[in-house]
């Protein structure tokens, strides 16, 4: 990733900012993208401290002129636009499809599928400019298969899919590569928060893989690097389940 330029949104905590330190650490230049200004500008810092070219822009990739702005500062501080890892995403308690109230549905829709599509949309406009690029998409092992009391989530994880495999076929041509990544449960406030509203979810967890353990953030992040590089670089429009087996049961 040496000399290349990459936005990644959701970058406040969790897998996006592991992806941030991964991203650096591989050579690019890198644009954070989050709604949580005090996270971003940590870490931030940190990425400048270590060496590294950081810069943030608080946004709400739901609101498409915020991702314009977004994607434009990466251009505009670093020429081109060359990787991006559209991560942000939010979960919902889980409850019965029959008592999902329009709210709830509505919040995880936007965030989860509009603002891939808002991502995707402005990213390739760049790309196109630029000569070419590399997506990676943020779905989970629920954009593959279904668990009860999450349908909400489940829908938008599989549009994440939908999305990518239309965005591959639609601009190979022109250079640009899409895949998704599928992440098994990873250490992050998302999942921390639900583990303890559900204690007893955790040892479930452990006994449904064969691989016995929460992944790290940085376990995810480094499977998005891989395909944001030229290291995969005939890889297009698949999923990559990064999640100790799960999906093999």
């Amino acid at each position: 990733m040496t000399g290349k330029s990459a936005l990644i949104t959701g970058a406040s905590a969790g897998i996006g900012a592991a992806a941030a330190r991964v991203f650096c650490r591989e050579g690019a230049s890198v644009t954070l993208v989050a709604r949580r200004e005090p996270q971003l500008a940590l870490l931030m810092e940190e990425l400048r401290t270590a060496g590294h070219q950081a810069q943030y822009v608080v946004a709400d990739v739901s609101r498409t002129e915020d991702v314009a702005r977004a994607v434009k500062a990466a251009v505009t501080t670093y020429g081109r636009l060359d990787a991006a890892f559209n991560n942000a995403g939010i979960g919902a308690t889980p409850k019965p499809m029959h008592l999902l109230d329009e709210d709830t549905y509505d919040s995880v829709m936007d965030t989860n599928v509009r603002g891939v599509w808002n991502c995707m949309r402005h990213e390739i406009r760049a790309m196109l400019a630029g000569g070419g690029g590399s997506i990676v998409n943020n779905s989970s092992t629920a954009g593959l298969v279904a668990t009860p009391v999450t349908a909400a989530y489940i829908a938008s994880k599989h549009a994440v899919l939908g999305f990518t495999k239309a965005a591959a076929s639609e601009y190979a041509a022109q250079g640009i590569r899409v895949n998704a990544i599928a992440p098994g449960s990873t250490r992050s406030e998302m999942i921390d928060a639900w583990l303890q509203e559900n204690p007893a979810m955790e040892e479930v967890l452990l006994q449904s893989a064969p691989l016995p353990r929460i992944a790290s953030p940085t376990e995810i992040a480094e499977a998005a690097v891989w395909l944001c590089s030229d290291r995969a670089s005939f890889v297009l429009g698949t999923t990559l389940s990064v999640d100790g087996g799960w999906t093999t049961r």
